[in-house]
């Protein structure tokens, strides 16, 4: 095993998905399909903090759930994310309650009911935490 590959989202609009992840989120969009499919799909591939993340065209999730991708950001840079989203329009989750000194969190959903969470802590930190 080598890591994750990449992470791929259904979603019913590739170009609002798109301003999503690349207004929202600071991605940059490196490939669309277009009417050729090599894939399922059309389909668009992003790069996102040196991960790449593909949208595929089709039936997004029905209901939300907990299961979300969460990315790592700066604590300085959490409220710069949360006024780009906010500008989008994403609607925000609250957090779950925190024990001191695991991070902090911002969730919400795009809007095809997948949830995600920016982050300002690490594993290490969030193990050291709960151990106590």
């Amino acid at each position: 095993m080598q890591g994750v590959s990449h992470i791929t989202f259904v979603v019913r609009d590739l170009e609002r998905m798109t301003t999503f992840l690349c207004d929202g989120l600071g991605a940059t969009a490196v490939y669309d399909s277009g009417e050729r499919n090599f894939s399922l799909f059309r389909e668009k591939f992003f790069m996102l903090g040196g991960k790449w993340i593909a949208a595929i065209q089709g039936e997004p999730l029905k209901e939300r759930n907990y299961q979300h991708v969460a990315f790592k950001v700066s604590a300085a840079d959490l409220p710069e994310f949360r006024i780009r989203l906010e500008r989008l329009g994403v609607e925000f989750k609250t957090p779950r309650d925190r024990v001191d000194g695991e991070g902090e969190s911002l969730y919400f959903y795009d809007f095809d009911n997948h949830l995600f969470e920016l982050h300002t802590g690490t594993f290490e930190e969030r193990l050291a935490h709960y151990a106590l």
